[in-house]
């Protein structure tokens, strides 16, 4: 029996992932030298990973059956975050990206990559619509391909042609012309 016991769990190293498949399989070495190719790697409901070469493995063989491994947890420790603090939480990889639930708020870090959001329901015909509740600070320019609209629904493109178009009146009486420069 104790023997059994002993033979239930394994700890490894993964060096390839196949990802392709309804489960994902992994190769690893475990640390007694045992080579398995298709280690099954179960992943908890709505997160998944394809993790790299070099991360380490948890694997059980259920009844100390050394035939069939089954990956329960793999972990990385040369990316994983340092320092959160109790209760944080977060995702990452292992080019800097990462969603961080921090006691203060969330911290979404591109790693110098964009940041996209897509896939959102259209207002109308091809225009996605997405939605924030409250004040927007942007430290950079904005750009926008559209319309801007305020909290009246003046649009600035008509803003813009109503400064464009504008004359300028003369102290003296008449008017004295446009503004040399365009909005």
């Amino acid at each position: 029996m104790k023997g059994k016991i002993n033979l239930m769990l394994g700890r490894g190293i993964v060096s390839k992932v196949t990802d392709g498949g309804a489960i994902q399989l992994i190769r690893g070495k475990l640390m007694d030298g045992e080579d398995y190719d298709q280690m099954e790697n179960l992943q908890p409901y709505g997160f998944t990973s394809v993790p790299k070469a070099g991360a380490e493995l948890l694997s059980t063989f259920i009844g100390g059956n050394r035939d069939h491994p089954v990956i329960v947890v793999v972990g990385d420790r040369r990316y994983r975050l340092r320092g959160l603090q109790d209760g944080e939480m977060a995702i990452y990889d292992d080019q800097g990206q990462k969603v961080h639930l921090t006691r203060a708020g969330i911290v979404i870090d591109g790693g110098n990559k964009p940041i996209t959001i897509q896939n959102t329901p259209e207002i109308d015909m091809n225009t996605p619509l997405v939605k924030m509740a409250g004040d927007l600070k942007v430290t950079g320019s904005v750009s926008a391909d559209g319309d801007i609209s305020d909290h009246g629904n003046k649009k600035m493109s008509s803003m813009r042609a109503v400064y464009n178009n504008h004359d300028h009146s003369n102290p003296e009486g008449g008017r004295v012309g446009k503004d040399q420069g365009q909005m």
